[in-house]
């Protein structure tokens, strides 16, 4: 039964991929987009089981298909584990990925492949479902490289324009580096251990076996390389912002609820060695909130209402992996869960706002929305309080829990965090006020034809909004569900957090900076109507965070260019060396021939005279051997 419905869960995506594939051009656009939904939707249901049968029995489900290889003591087995960890993921994956399966049969109605968009969809969600249920590294590689292939095609979907197409190939080189690096952890943890299975690791650890730690710091940075270009943190984190390109139901599963996440499952699911790492970890922790900071900086000046969106992404990254290289696996997942909701609330509002703004996304060209679009800006209102953490919101809960640990663990990266979230709220609400206050910027057509979005969109808006406000209840401090949930995922009991004094104050500290951010968004641009500079009149430090300190010119005068200059050389080299190779065995062949036929000129005479000499000299040569 269980083998049964872990085949339904996997499949069922899968299905719907191929029914698209092959027949999606035959039906009607709302068949096809309503079969793929339907197809994502039995995946949450059967998760829904499974979680159910999970937190009752607390026991995990390991469900073996078959043997996959052996090489020596090395053995692969094809199977799959559901546990806490992977049916916590599943949930969100499958149910914020049936809202955007729902948003999109609206959202993408008039594209002329929407068939093709709803079959990557639909594969995106099945390599994400192998990637979190995979037992060992190698099925979660599969997943890991069918996601990076999925966000190529669903970024590059609107082909016909080159940036997108670039944008798309910049994010699938990006991810092949980070995947060399988790390869190689891969194989390193593979000769440590003789086994890439998750328990089987998971047991050795437990049981104090003596492991090479030298080589195991290796392994685990490389794993952490892996992590950072799935989850876009420095130095592979410019792929992310430039992934706008795509449809923006697709910034919403990859930045919610899929491709992005996958690097903190990882570490999540390897806590146990993580943990005897700790250099390694301190590097995880320092990366991370360095990250949250550099990208809460590029967002403050950015005007593209998905790109503010996208650099606010990799900030929240940042903290989550902050919160895991400080060893608070459970606050990191907490915050993935939390930022799956308003994230994708987020994403989905700012298509919304692009849908009746006809394709409009730089937010100087909006304002006066709110009088157009209520439900749009209620529920954007509702996950900008979540994001920016306030009070009751679910992104209050988990920010304020990762910046309570890292003040406990260490007093710089907390200040560091906390600026990232002061920052975090200004931008914000920045983006807030100039999409739906004051007076309309657009043009008059733009005016006449604002509208609310169908249906469609909304209620996942809706349903978002509410997962926004009310998600944080699941890890209440002192009383958390989610960390008694995901104990068994541990290795030792982890003390949790209790409200005390030192909770309170930080807890106020956090929200009057908060508040602090979005005073200064207000007095900004609504006390002071201030409307961001058009491009060429930014200047200053301002210039310096619009084109995102310069980092993509620096990646391409010190890297893509020298391999360009390096490729060009060598082709250059080999084409000149392999034609004048050619061309010279040709010259040469010319010349004995023309020689040759200097020979060749029909006295026999002269034949005789050569075949005397060849004869004599033959009989010499034996005389002298003897």
């Amino acid at each position: 039964m269980e083998t049964s419905l872990l085949l339904f869960l996997l499949l069922a995506p899968f299905a719907g991929f191929l029914f698209n594939v092959f027949f999606g051009k035959k039906v009607s656009r709302n068949v096809s987009g309503t079969i793929g939904t339907i197809a994502v939707a039995v995946s949450f249901g059967i998760a829904l089981n499974f979680f159910f049968q999970i937190n009752s029995t607390k026991q995990p489900i390991l469900i073996d298909l078959f043997h996959w290889m052996t090489l020596g003591n090395f053995d692969v087995s094809f199977s799959f584990l559901l546990d806490q960890l992977s049916v916590l993921w599943l949930l969100f994956v499958t149910g914020i990925g049936t809202l955007i399966h729902i948003y999109s049969i609206s959202y993408m109605h008039d594209d002329e492949n929407l068939h093709k968009f709803f079959a990557y969809l639909n594969l995106f969600i099945f390599f994400m479902i192998t990637l979190v249920t995979g037992s060992n590294l190698l099925i979660m590689f599969i997943g890991w490289e069918g996601v990076g292939l999925c966000s190529y095609l669903l970024i590059g979907f609107w082909y016909k324009n080159q940036d997108y197409n670039d944008a798309a190939k910049k994010a699938f080189i990006m991810n092949r580096i980070g995947d060399l690096g988790f390869l190689i952890g891969i194989f390193t943890l593979g000769y440590l251990f003789s086994s890439v299975d998750f328990t089987t690791i998971k047991a050795i650890v437990a049981s104090g076996r003596t492991v090479d730690l030298g080589w195991l710091a290796f392994g685990t940075l490389c794993l952490f390389i892996g992590a950072s270009g799935k989850s876009a943190q420095i130095p592979l984190y410019t792929w992310l912002p430039d992934a706008m390109a795509g449809p923006t139901p697709v910034s919403a599963l990859i930045h919610a609820a899929t491709m992005v996440t996958a690097g903190i499952f990882m570490i999540t699911r390897l806590n146990f060695i993580f943990d005897l790492t700790p250099t390694i970890q301190m590097v995880i922790a320092i990366i991370g909130a360095i990250t949250s900071l550099v990208a809460a900086f590029i967002a403050l000046v950015q005007n593209d209402i998905k790109k503010v969106l996208a650099y606010s992404t990799v900030s929240q990254l940042g903290l989550m992996f902050l919160a895991l290289g400080l060893g608070a696996y459970e606050i990191a997942v907490f915050h993935v869960i939390t930022h799956a909701f308003f994230k994708a609330c987020l994403f989905l509002g700012s298509g919304s706002v692009i849908h009746a703004m006809h394709g409009e996304q730089d937010m100087r060209k909006m304002g006066g929305l709110r009088k157009y679009m209520k439900v749009t800006y209620i529920t954007f209102l509702i996950a900008t309080l979540a994001i920016s953490g306030i009070p009751i919101f679910a992104g209050f809960f988990s920010k304020d829990e990762i910046l309570m640990v890292a003040f406990h663990e260490n007093k710089a990266l907390w200040v560091i965090a906390s600026l990232a979230s002061i920052m975090t709220a200004f931008y914000m609400f920045r983006l807030l006020y100039l999409t739906f206050f004051k007076e309309f910027r657009g043009t008059e057509e733009q005016k006449h034809h604002l509208h609310e979005s169908p249906s469609l969109i909304t209620f996942p808006l809706i349903v978002l909004a509410i997962l926004s406000t009310v998600g944080g209840f699941i890890s209440f401090p002192g009383h958390s569900w989610l960390n008694e949930y995901l104990k068994p995922i541990f290795i030792g009991a982890r003390e949790e957090h209790h409200l005390d004094s030192t909770t309170f104050i930080l807890m106020g500290v956090a929200v009057v900076g908060a508040l602090i951010g979005i005073g200064i968004a207000y007095s900004n641009y609504i006390k002071k109507s201030q409307v961001p500079a058009e491009d060429n009149e930014i200047t200053g430090f301002s210039k310096v965070l619009y084109n995102k300190f310069y980092v993509d010119e620096i990646y391409m005068a010190v890297i893509v260019k020298p391999i360009y200059a390096i490729a060009s050389f060598s082709k250059n080299f080999i084409e000149t060396a392999l034609s004048g190779f050619i061309f010279g065995l040709g010259k040469v062949t010319n010349m004995v021939g023309t020689q040759g036929r200097v020979l060749q000129n029909g006295s026999v005479g002269f034949y005789l005279f050569v075949f005397v000499i060849g004869t004599a000299s033959i009989i010499a040569y034996l005389f002298l051997a003897q």
